[in-house]
This record gives C-alpha cells, structure tokens and sequence, in this order.
C-alpha cells in the first residue's frame, strides 16, 4: 500500500532514514503500525526497550532531502506508488523509496541484469556490448550498475532500447568519475536510480545493496567475467536467495576473470552465449517467475511490548545467537505467541542489537 499524501511521503522518508532503520525494519514497522506517522512516534519507545534510544530523522532533515533531490532532477518513489518496479517491491528486502532521474517509465517493463568484471577483457566487454543491445532490442530492459567494464558496457548497448542503472551512493553522484559521459547519456536516454540521499558517495558497504537491487528489478541475471571473489558474485548469490534465474557467459580457464563464472556453470547456472540465449530462457520464465509483494497487513501491536516481562525477554534473547537463524523457528522453539516475540525482536533490532537478513533471519550484532 502506498503513501496516502504528502505527509506520509514525508513521514516514511524520515521512518526509513531514521537510525537504524533498514528495509526490512521498515517493512516491519509499517505491518505494526497504521501508518509511518505512528511509527516515528513508536520508534523511541520501541529502541528504549531494546536498550537504547535511536535518533529520529529530523523532518527538517528529510525536507531539506526532497528539495535537494528536487535541485538534481531526482524525485522520490515510494513502494506501492505507481512505477514503483513489482519484481523488485516482492524482494523482501525492497528499498521503501528510490531517487529516480530520467525515463521513469523503464522501471514498469521487464528487465535482466547484466553484470560483471570491472577489469574486463576486451572480448568480455564486446560480449557484454552485444548481449545488452540484443536483450534490449528484444523489449526488456537491462539492469546494471554502473560500474567500469562489464557494466558500463552493458548500459552502452542497451541504450537505444531500454537500460537501468542502479548507483551505490546518491542519484547525482557519478561513480567511478571516468563513466560522467555515460551518466548524462543513461539521464538522457535511460534511468538512474538510488536508494541513497543526493550528495551522498559511495562507501564499500553500499554496493552489496546496490547488488540485491539490480537482481531484485531482474528477472534474471546475466554474469560476465568474474573472478572467484567478486561483487558480480555477490549478485549472483542474491538472485538465487531472490529466485531469479542466474546466467552465465562461459570463459577460458586460463583466464582469471572467468573462473568466478565457470564456476557458476559448475554449479548449475544457465550457460548463455548470446541475446538470443539469454531472451530464450526469459521468455520461459514470462507470467510467473517473480512472487507478488509481501502483505503489510499483520494487526500485532507493538505498543503492548511494555508488559513482557523480563524473563520471556531473557528467554528470547538467549534464543538468539551471532550466527543468523530463522524467526519462524525461534518462534516454534520458544513456544511463546508470535507477536511477542515480533515485538521483542524489532526493539532489539532498533536498538542496534539484532540484525534481520532476507530469509526471515536474524541475528545478533555486537
């Protein structure tokens, strides 16, 4: 469900850039409460009871945001809006709201990712070049990230048709510098999107972020060149966990940077060669691939957390561990009624003590 006016635009931009408030909290949040409003004015309760009071995104702060990404051409999308992407509002770990620059209305047509190595080989970039121009030829858009190498010639080719590309730090913010001529031409001709502020420069735990959004507009993944410890990797992994489709150019053994994708091939990725490939397994999975967004309906309470009593938040805790485990069997294990356990868990994780992974996983941080 999306937001109601202005005023709830703003109220879930403050909820989300609030501390310690991540997507998947968000998404919890908006389940407990009737709106992001309630939310906010639960948040420093809610952390108290966790063992720490958060700071709240000033409305001043998120203003000064809108107007700023106003000042750059951006505008903010919120989930449940129109043109908010639907493969990506399933992933559970969905940004509640994009910065978005450009043709907007690429974001409604369906898309493959197309990613690889930064250091690509001349080869791998003519591949990438080609794969993208035919995919997008083809009527579906081509996600990526921007990056040197196998990205930036991904959005080369598919400029004429359609591309994405998803930026680690705010929309305004080219990165790496060399790619500032393909920003303006993906602006013009393509969309940029971002789930960071303007202004905002990429720092190394951005980019696995940026990665699960790319798979998660994807209803598949095309990997070309990696190597065995790869960002591209990463992505790959994501659309697996997300149940997109993972494809895979072969390369030569002797290279390095194809060692990672070998390796996907290995373990039973799709092999593609070219857009006619790649188009061929899309359109087998055209009308059912991507499952539809989680219900932000739940009817718990969070407010009535107050009366747990010490030992059932002792017990909870101590059921919890550094490595991640699944709530539902938490839940099952303890015995206890759901919502309390729910409750128990949010404040813990707003608190900056619990970590929610996709998968409905948590653990324990610090």
């Amino acid at each position: 469900m999306g937001p109601a006016d202005d005023a709830d635009r703003l109220a879930r931009l403050r909820l989300i850039r609030s501390e310690n408030v991540g997507p998947i909290t968000f998404r919890e949040l908006m389940k407990y409460f009737a709106s992001a409003a309630q939310a906010l004015d639960a948040l420093p309760s809610l952390s108290a009871r966790g063992g720490r009071k958060i700071r709240i995104c000033p409305k001043s702060k998120a203003e000064e945001e809108i107007a700023q990404a106003q000042a750059v051409g951006a505008r903010h999308l919120h989930m449940g809006e129109p043109g908010y992407p639907a493969a990506l509002a399933a992933a559970e770990d969905a940004p509640p709201v994009l910065l978005v620059i450009g043709h907007a209305h690429l974001l409604g047509k369906p898309m493959v990712g197309i990613v690889g190595a930064r250091n690509a080989s001349t080869n791998g970039r003519r591949l990438a070049r080609e794969i993208a121009a035919g995919v997008a030829a083809g009527g579906i858009v081509v996600a990526s990230g921007m990056a040197r190498g196998i990205d930036a010639a991904a959005h080369e080719g598919a400029l004429d048709g359609g591309t994405v590309a998803v930026l680690a730090g705010g929309p305004d913010v080219v990165y790496p510098k060399e790619n500032q001529a393909l920003y303006e031409s993906l602006i013009e001709r393509g969309v940029v999107i971002a789930e960071s502020p303007p202004g905002l420069t990429p720092q190394a735990r951005h980019f696995p972020r940026r990665n699960r959004i790319i798979s998660g507009l994807s209803l598949g993944i095309v990997v070309v060149e990696a190597a065995q410890r790869s960002g591209s990797l990463i992505t790959a992994r994501l659309a697996n966990e997300q149940g997109r489709e993972v494809m895979t150019v072969p390369g030569s053994p002797l290279d390095p940077r194809c060692r990672g994708t070998n390796d996907l091939i290995r373990k039973g990725a799709t092999m593609v060669e070219s857009a006619e490939d790649v188009l061929g397994v899309v359109e087998a999975m055209r009308g059912g691939a991507v499952a539809e967004p989680p219900s932000e309906d739940y009817g718990g309470d969070a407010s009535g957390s107050e009366s747990v009593p010490d030992d059932i938040r002792n017990r909870i805790v101590e059921a919890l561990g550094p490595t991640p485990a699944p709530v539902d069997a938490i839940i099952r294990d303890l015995g206890l009624p759901p919502a309390i356990v729910l409750t128990v868990l949010l404040e813990l994780e707003l608190a900056g003590k619990l970590e929610r992974q996709p998968g409905n996983m948590a653990a324990l941080v610090g």
